[in-house]
């Protein structure tokens, strides 16, 4: 049992982070460059909150939602 966690661990140290770990040492040099995956992240999420937006205000100008406070039985 102890081989597989030794296993899962080899794994993710060796392989699966080591893309993370030179991102890390590239702080020292180029912050920018170290931080580009959160830059990505980052516009991604701004780009969706933009659209989603844009989403509600067509609903809402088109009368699609519902505004009654009773819309469900438990509110009655």
């Amino acid at each position: 049992m102890k081989g597989f966690f030794e296993g899962i661990q080899t794994l993710f140290v060796d392989f699966l982070f080591k893309p993370l770990d030179f991102l890390r040492g590239l702080e020292l040099s180029n912050w920018f460059v170290a931080n580009a995956l959160n830059w990505i992240f980052m516009i991604i999420c701004a780009s969706a909150m933009v659209y989603w937006i844009k989403q509600l205000r067509l609903h809402d100008e088109k009368g699609e939602g519902t505004q009654d406070t009773t819309a469900h039985s438990f509110l009655k």
